[in-house]
């Protein structure tokens, strides 16, 4: 990626973050919503959202419809606050990773030997 589409990407997940919390007023968008990514097309046409949701299954399918029901919104909206020739067409997706890094830790913590590791012995040059 080029040094102005991290740039664009940054800028976006700034404005999507303060548009989300303030001017959102779905109740299917109520819980706590972190953006973590934004990858943008190097067309600039299109836009991967990547977000975090706390809570159940069904909450994070909630906010995600509602996301996505609010996306020509966020996008009005973005034309205001940032110069683009074009705004790109949003696409949110949930990221699990925080999920599965936990997940990861614990079978990690489960298979951790019993005995503690030897002293490395000293060799003698």
């Amino acid at each position: 990626m080029s040094r102005r589409t991290d740039r664009i990407n940054v800028l976006m997940r700034q404005e999507l973050s303060g548009l989300i919390s303030r001017e959102i007023k779905d109740p299917r968008v109520s819980g706590i919503i972190t953006i973590t990514q934004v990858d943008t097309s190097s067309d600039m046409r299109n836009a991967r959202v990547y977000l975090s949701v706390m809570g159940d299954s069904d909450t994070k399918r909630e906010a995600l419809d509602g996301l996505r029901s609010a996306s020509s919104f966020l996008r009005r909206e973005l034309r205001t606050k940032i110069s683009l020739r074009y705004i790109p067409f949003l696409s949110f997706e949930l990221d699990d990773t925080l999920e599965h890094s936990i997940n990861i830790l614990n079978i990690l913590d489960t298979i951790k030997p019993n005995d503690p590791p030897s002293e490395p012995s000293q060799s003698i040059l």
